[in-house]
C-alpha cells in the first residue's frame, strides 16, 4: 500500500484530499506540526508528498529542499500561486509536478497515480511485488507485512513468488510444483500441501488471514477483492 504525506495547512482541503485518496486505497498521513515536517517525513517514509507552498513558519520550497537532502521521493506541489515564476521555482527546488488550486479531486488522484506508477512500477518489477499491503522482496526472499518481516525458506519463497506474479489468477498445483522442480527442488503433491500450510501459518501470524485462497480442483489464488 502506497503511503502519501499531505503537507497542507488548510484543514478543509487536507481532509477532502485525504478522504478521497483513502477511497483509492492509499495510506494517507496529514502533517500536524508545521515546524517538524522533515521529522514527520522521515518517521512516515511516504512514497509521495503533496506539498502546499504557503505554509506557516517555513514555506513549501524550504521543506521541499530539506526533503531533497534526504530522499528522491516524488513531491507534487499544490498551490493557488500558479504563475510561471512559482512553477519554475517549484521545479528548481526539486518538485516533480505542480497542481493549481482549485483542482478536481479525480484529476489529483489520476496525476498522483501516474506519478507513483512511473516512479515505482519498474523498481517493484525488479526487486519486489506488492499485494494488499504485503511486499514480497525478490532480493532477500522475505515478506514484509507492516512491521513484520517474515523469513521464508527457499520453497516457501518460490511458491509465493509465482502466486504474487499471477495475483488475481488461479495458479494450479502443477504449475507451482513445476516451478520448484525447475529449480532442482524435489517436491511432490503431499509436500506442496505441507509447505502451503506452513506459508499460511506464517501469513496468519502476521495478520494475513485467508490471504491465499484455495480453488478446489483448480489451485491457489491471491484474490484482488
Amino acid at each position: 500500500m502506497y503511503k502519501i504525506l499531505i503537507v497542507e495547512d488548510d484543514k478543509v482541503i487536507s481532509e477532502e484530499v485525504a478522504k478521497h485518496l483513502m477511497k483509492w486505497g492509499y495510506e494517507v498521513h496529514q502533517t500536524k506540526d508545521f515546524t517538524q515536517v522533515t521529522e514527520e517525513f522521515m518517521a512516515i517514509e511516504p512514497h509521495l508528498v503533496l506539498m502546499d507552498i504557503g505554509l506557516p513558519f517555513f514555506n513549501g520550497y524550504y521543506w521541499c529542499t530539506e526533503i531533497r537532502k534526504k530522499s528522491k521521493v516524488p513531491i507534487i506541489f499544490l498551490s493557488s500561486a500558479s504563475d510561471s515564476m512559482n512553477i519554475v521555482m517549484a521545479m528548481n527546488m526539486g518538485a516533480d509536478d505542480f497542481i493549481t488550486k482549485p483542482f478536481e479531486l479525480e484529476v489529483l488522484a489520476a496525476k498522483l497515480q501516474a506519478m507513483l506508477r512511473r516512479t515505482y512500477d519498474f523498481i517493484e518489477e525488479c526487486t519486489e511485488i506488492e499485494h494488499k499491503g504485503a511486499i514480497l522482496s525478490l532480493s532477500d526472499a522475505t515478506l514484509v507485512v507492516g512491521s513484520h518481516k517474515i523469513k521464508l525458506t527457499k520453497n516457501e519463497f518460490l511458491m509465493l513468488q509465482i502466486l504474487f506474479e499471477n495475483k488475481g489468477k488461479v495458479v494450479s498445483r502443477e504449475e507451482i510444483m513445476k516451478k520448484l522442480w525447475d529449480t532442482d527442488y524435489f517436491i511432490d503433491d503431499n509436500t506442496l500441501t505441507v509447505n502451503m500450510g506452513r506459508v499460511r501459518k506464517k501469513l496468519e501470524e502476521a495478520g494475513l488471514v485467508d490471504f491465499i485462497t484455495t480453488k478446489k480442483g483448480m489451485g491457489y489464488i491471491l484474490e484482488n477483492e
